[in-house]
Parts: structure tokens; sequence; C-alpha cells
């Protein structure tokens, strides 16, 4: 018998490239170990311990010697030379993308991230050159939607996008869909008013507003995946309970950060505890971003709001 194939089948052999996902992981990864380095940059007010820019104290960034990178120009040196390995990965990604898939909107996405990943380094030059912290909240605030770009680009480029299922969740996938996607704009908001609390001291009443809408909607969509009998929950359920998980982490890195930070108590703390309570929260921030994020690409990949599909007391498929 003659094997015949579909038009999915040719994708997934002509489309799907390992060492693609495997560069925009790797990509992805290293955005994560920067946006870190960041947190610490910040947490020690160490972004202006290097003074000009792109030099370093008047070395070329990469020959600055290794001796002198001590206390804040070790932390800001180190974000400076993990920027530039982020921009070459993304250059790489961006090139594999043109030659190794042949989705157009996947080229599109791969240039966005370049195009991205270089505004990224001129506003931290801008940062250091102009002394306007404006410049910091933004290149925070990009950071993090560079880095849930990047996680998306990964799945786009993994086996699991191209597995041929749909599921018709009860009629409820559009809810299921406007659910996902507002509660990952209510963390990217959060993250902004986390941003400016962090670099102006201000807005704690939004912070901690949009930590209360956070919480709400993703146990409301967590009720929604995992509290149903239908195929909600062969989604993704893991990248549900992880996300679950990362909110009660953040919540208590939220406390610790407020009584470190705001409060005379927090006095107290050792230097090197509120940092790491400080830059935790906010690595954490950006992994509930890209779990909310990669959760939505999920659920708009795999239902179809289109179809409504009821199902009787006795749990037999009826359709009209």
């Amino acid at each position: 018998m003659e094997e015949t194939h579909t038009g999915l089948d040719m994708d997934k052999k002509t489309n799907y490239s390992p060492w693609l996902h495997r560069t925009a992981r790797l990509t992805a990864g290293a955005t994560f170990f920067l946006i870190v380095i960041g947190g610490i940059v910040t947490s020690t007010e160490s972004g202006l311990a290097v003074p000009d820019w792109p030099t370093t104290f008047g070395y070329n960034m990469f020959l600055y010697p290794l001796s002198e990178m001590v206390g804040g120009i070790l932390y800001e040196h180190s974000h400076r030379l993990m920027g530039s390995l982020v921009g070459l990965l993304t250059v790489g990604l961006f090139i594999f993308a043109l030659v190794r898939d042949s989705r157009k909107w996947l080229k599109w996405l791969g240039l966005v991230a370049l195009v991205a990943v270089i505004v990224q380094g001129v506003l931290g030059g801008l940062r250091v050159t102009q002394i306007n912290r404006n410049f910091a909240i933004v290149h925070a605030c990009l950071a993090q939607a560079f880095f849930a770009l990047l996680c998306g680009i990964a799945w786009f480029t993994s086996r699991d996008w191209w597995k041929d299922r749909t599921a018709s969740v009860n009629g409820t996938a559009q809810k299921l869909r406007r659910l996902s996607l507002i509660t990952t704009c209510l963390i990217y908001v959060q993250l902004i008013f986390g941003a400016i609390l962090r670099h102006t001291g201000s807005r704690l009443d939004a912070h901690l507003l949009f930590a209360f809408l956070v919480t709400l909607h993703i146990f409301l969509l967590a009720r929604r995946i995992l509290g149903t009998d239908d195929e909600a929950q062969r989604i993704a359920p893991s990248m549900t309970f992880l996300l679950l998980g990362l909110l009660a982490v953040q919540l208590m890195l939220g406390t610790g950060a407020f009584f470190a930070k705001l409060t005379a108590f927090g006095e107290t703390f050792a230097t090197a505890l509120t940092v790491t309570i400080t830059t935790a929260h906010v690595a954490v921030g950006a992994l509930m971003l890209v779990s909310s994020f990669v959760l939505t690409l999920k659920i708009y990949r795999f239902t179809d709001a289109s179809v409504v599909v009821d199902v009787p007391a006795n749990g037999a498929l009826a359709t009209e």
C-alpha cells in the first residue's frame, strides 16, 4: 500500500529542527541568567559602578582586567558581558530561523527578538550615560518581555508544537483562552510596577493591587484547567501546577522583600540576605511570566474555540 502523508506530517519533517530548538532554549536560559544578574545589580545599587559605556573605565568591554572586577564593578561588568553573550546568541537564533525553518512568522519573531536585544543594549547604555532611572525601568520591563518572547520561540520550535491535537473543551475554550491571556497580561503589569518600585521606591499600592489580581486569576485559571473533567486537563497540567508553585514562592519572597526593603525591621537583615530575597523575587517573577505565557500559547494552540462540545451527565459526547 502506498504511504500517504498529510500536510502536517510534511511540516513536521521539514520544519522541526533540533538545533534551532536547542539554540532557542540556550538563548532563553542565558537571558534568564542575565535577568538574575540584573536583579543583583539593582539590589546592590551597582548600576552606575562603571561610569562609561560601551567602554569600561576606558577599556574595551571584553579586555577589562579580571583582577579589577570587584564589588559593584563585578556585578555591573558581568551584566554587560552576559548581555553581549545573549546578543550573540540572539543573532545565531535569527540566522538559524532563517535557514532551518520555513514559517515566515517565526522568521519575523526572530527578527523582533534581534531588534529587541539591540534596543535593550542601548537602553542599558543610556541608563549609564544619561544617569536616568526611567531608562532603568524600561530596560527592566523590556528584559521580561524579551525573555517571554524567547521562551515562546523555544516552544514554537519544539516537538510539542507539532502535536496533532485539538481539544474542544465543553464549549468553554473561549473563556479559557481569555482567562489565560488576562492572567499573563496581569503578571506583566505586576512586573512593571515591581520595576518602578525597585528603582524609585514608589507605587507600592499598585504593586500590591496587581499582586492580588494575579493571585486571583492564577487560582481561577488553575481551577478551570484542573477542576474539570474535560479535555482541558490534557493541555498542560504540569505547567499549571508549576505556575501555582511559583506563585506560592513569589508571595513568600514578596513578603520578605517588603520587610527587608520597606520596614525598619529590614535593617536587621544581613545585606547578602536582602540581596538574595530581592533578586529571587525578580527571578521568580520572570519565571511566572513565561510559564503563564507559554501556558496561554498551549491553550490557544490546542483548543478550538469555534467548536462547542456538549457533555451530557452520562459522560457520552454529543455534538450539534
